[in-house]
């Protein structure tokens, strides 16, 4: 008997990419394969988002590598508030806040950064890609202050202003867990804001997106944030004013010998 799943004449463009294409048909439907595979993966997004984020471990792993780390906590008290009510997430608890100034009254010097772990929609993400990401960046910031990481959770990425505001950084990076999609419940987002205040808003931020393995890497992602920092502090700005150039620059060329380095506006 001849098999009954039309094959699809484009099935061999899916080499290509990991988007859900040529298929193939079963009747009117999908086949059996590709219909499990497509309830797997609605069920590891749906997992991601409400996977909790393991900070005591992440804390363990940063003082592993040399970083040194303060908790925080936003205003939603846990995951249905934070899913319900995304404002909550967008401000530190009363105990996050009181924590933070004392740290920021504790340290010798405001730092130039402060990066900031926060599990977002996927904890997953951050878990797993946060810590080598950072620890790639750090090898290119020999010269900058770098304050402690913040892990944050119940986070949106808008509480990233008040804990670079507390703690009186230059610039905040959020590395946050980004909404899953059905073929990537562990991608990594970066917002970086310079000035950090509360009532920033998204056009002042650079977003960095899709880091992990089988996306943007993790040294290609440092040089961007590498480039980004930099230039930020020298111009004293990001978000729409800050323009992302670093594909044109050599992987190991320092962000500060760029040629046509952006301009404000530009």
């Amino acid at each position: 008997m001849s098999d009954s799943v039309e094959k699809n004449p484009w099935h061999a463009l899916r080499q290509f990419t990991s988007a859900r294409i040529a298929l193939g048909r079963a009747g009117n439907g999908l086949p059996t394969a590709p219909l499990l595979a497509f309830n797997l993966s609605h069920a590891q997004a749906r997992d991601a988002v409400h996977h909790p984020l393991d900070a005591d471990a992440l804390h363990e792993t940063l003082r592993e590598q040399g970083f040194a780390s303060l908790d925080a906590h936003s205003a939603a008290p846990d995951r249905a508030h934070y899913l319900r009510r995304p404002d909550l997430g967008r401000r530190l608890s009363g105990e996050s806040r009181d924590a933070l100034e004392r740290a920021a009254n504790d340290a010798p010097a405001a730092p130039d950064v402060v990066f900031v772990i926060a599990d977002g929609l996927s904890a997953l993400a951050a878990s797993r890609q946060a810590l080598p990401l950072l620890v790639e960046t750090r090898a290119r910031l020999a010269d900058w202050r770098i304050g402690p990481v913040v892990v944050a959770r119940q986070s949106r990425v808008a509480l990233g202003d008040e804990i670079g505001e507390l703690l009186g950084a230059k610039l905040v990076a959020v590395l946050i867990g980004e909404r899953p999609g059905l073929s990537s419940p562990d991608s990594l987002g970066v917002y970086l804001t310079y000035a950090p205040r509360v009532g920033r808003s998204d056009a002042e931020r650079n977003c960095i997106s899709n880091v992990r393995p089988e996306g943007l890497g993790y040294a290609a992602a440092a040089h961007k944030l590498h480039y980004l920092l930099t230039h930020a502090r020298r111009l004293g700005l990001s978000g729409v004013g800050l323009k992302d150039d670093s594909d044109a620059l050599p992987a190991g060329t320092p962000a500060r010998d760029a040629v046509g380095a952006p301009r404000a506006g530009g």
